[in-house]
């Protein structure tokens, strides 16, 4: 795979490989996507758990009907 960066961006793995975090410029580009795959994953943990604080508060003010586990098991013959 060929990839153009541009400028900048060309200067940033330059400056990473220099400062020897990375040997050559395939190791800065995985290392970035694998920074990015758990920065997108810390993201999307941090979205669920806001939207389940904000479910339970619901939950707590009785803005929202609950039912009980033996009723979802009976629910859905489990």
């Amino acid at each position: 795979m060929n990839i153009n960066l541009g400028i900048p961006y060309e200067a940033i793995v330059r400056k990473t490989i220099e400062k020897g975090y990375a040997g050559n410029q395939t190791e800065v580009i995985r290392q970035a996507l694998i920074a990015y795959e758990r920065l997108i994953e810390e993201e999307e943990k941090e979205l669920v758990s806001k939207a389940i604080k904000i479910e339970m508060e619901e939950v707590k003010a009785g803005n929202i009907k609950t039912k009980s586990f033996n009723a979802m098991k009976k629910k859905f013959k489990w």
